[in-house]
């Protein structure tokens, strides 16, 4: 039987990834959780968690986030625009139980479905150009 992880291309893994995600990109947010995405250019979206200690102490309320956060990612993926997306829970996450945190996070990926991105800066022409 074929695991129902998340395959690795579409997983942030590189901290550099993460990075680029802190200093430049788009925000949504709602009351459990916040997400910062921008494009990828690589034609399908891409997940990267972000869940503290601060959210919980306790590493198997974080496992639960993260677990309900990668099965919700998985359930619209394919309507999602190519972009990288992190992921950070706020505490209150911590106490609810899933099915709100499914809620909130299926109405985050809506909207994140809804957003028409400019393409990644690479793609975008030079305006210094003399020829346009």
């Amino acid at each position: 039987m074929h695991p129902a992880g998340l395959p690795r291309e579409l997983r942030l893994r590189l901290a550099g990834d993460f990075a680029a995600l802190r200093t430049s990109s788009g925000r949504l947010g709602g009351r459990c959780f916040h997400l910062r995405y921008r494009p990828n250019g690589l034609g399908h979206a891409r997940l990267g968690l972000a869940i503290s200690k601060r959210v919980s102490k306790r590493a198997v309320e974080r496992n639960r986030l993260k677990r309900l956060l990668r099965e919700s990612f998985r359930r619209i993926r394919d309507q999602l625009p190519p972009v990288d997306v992190v992921v950070m829970a706020r505490d209150v996450a911590a106490g609810l139980p899933g099915t709100e945190l499914l809620a909130e996070a299926d109405a985050l990926w809506q909207r994140l479905a809804a957003i028409r991105l400019a393409p990644p800066p690479a793609a975008a022409p030079a305006a210094s150009d003399p020829h346009h």
